[in-house]
């Protein structure tokens, strides 16, 4: 008998996690014959003397629930809402130079409700313009604030680009699939999109070795692989993250993103004494995140301003009745 102890901290969850168990087996459609037929899978080393390209862009993006609120609209009716900061950023990485610089960052403010007459949200000198979302139940504000963070990440995902250039998106592709040389970068792995004997093939990868690519569809379709990062023994999953490009990309062409991910990737890998979700929290990102999180403000100030805020404006209509 073995055990493993997961190396992430146990506030992050784990690197691993299976709705049903580890083996549980989505219901995503899957191509695996796209490299190599399914019956010769097998790791994949990258070509010899391949070098990753020089400027890689990697994007990322932040958000916060600042405060729960509640907006009483004029027939006594109760709405339930959240105000919410949220941010996203690109690092540029010059990797002939060797360094790398913050190039873009934007942040975002909300109120996010299903009150279609609710007012911004003003504490200070910070507003929360009111968004609309469809529902008031946590998982539908959750969601908004989501989709508004993830509409900034693509704002930003086009800026700073130069030929040649490969960008990194922290999470999934989706909506910049149609973006030149681009990388989904997931770094959880909740179910398991492979068959048993393909993931086998996964979890027996040693370091900077990938996956053969594979066509994964699920609520869209795009081109992903495997690929284990460089670190110490652990889990199966250990230091596992996918990849995914565009399916619109010729085969070949998505072949040789695989090769250059294997090559690039594993330069940025984070050390445990740095961080806890090493090696998958990528170093650009780690960096990235703690600027973005200083942009959006002290939390508690925040809320502080926010409740004095609503006392401030339901005193005075109390006394203009």
């Amino acid at each position: 008998m073995r055990f493993h102890v997961d190396a992430w901290d146990p506030s992050y969850g784990v690197a691993f996690e299976a709705a049903d168990g580890p083996q549980a087996q989505s219901s995503a459609q899957i191509q695996a014959d796209v490299e190599l037929p399914a019956a010769a899978w097998r790791a994949v080393d990258a070509p010899p003397g391949l070098r990753p390209p020089g400027t890689v862009l990697v994007v990322d993006g932040v958000q916060r629930i600042d405060a729960r609120v509640w907006a009483t609209d004029d027939d006594g009716v109760t709405h339930p809402g959240v105000a919410a900061s949220y941010a996203a950023g690109v690092v540029r990485c010059d990797l002939d130079r060797g360094a790398a610089a913050i190039a873009t960052t934007r942040i975002e403010r909300g109120l996010f409700t299903p009150f279609e007459l609710a007012p911004p949200l003003v504490a200070g000198a910070i507003r929360y313009p009111a968004r609309r979302v469809a529902r008031g139940e946590p998982k539908d504000l959750a969601l908004g604030v989501q989709r508004h963070m993830r509409a900034l990440e693509v704002g930003v995902s086009g800026e700073e680009r130069d030929d040649g250039d490969l960008l990194i998106v922290d999470g999934p592709l989706q909506e910049r699939a149609h973006l030149p040389r681009a990388l989904g970068y997931i770094k959880t792995h909740r179910v398991e999109y492979l068959p048993p004997e393909l993931t086998a093939v996964v979890t027996t990868l040693r370091g900077g070795q990938r996956s053969p690519v594979f066509l994964l569809g699920t609520s869209w379709h795009r081109f992903a692989w495997y690929l284990r990062l460089p670190g110490p023994e652990g889990s199966p999953w250990a230091g596992i993250v996918r990849a995914e490009c565009s399916a619109e990309l010729l085969p070949a062409d998505a072949v040789a993103l695989a090769h250059l991910s294997a090559v690039t990737l594993p330069r940025f890998a984070s050390s445990a004494y740095k961080d806890p979700r090493a090696p998958q929290n990528l170093i650009p990102i780690a960096g990235l995140e703690r600027k973005l999180r200083a942009m959006l403000g002290d939390a508690r100030l925040l809320h502080r301003a926010l409740a004095r805020a609503a006392a401030s404006a339901a005193a005075t209509r109390d006394v203009a009745r």
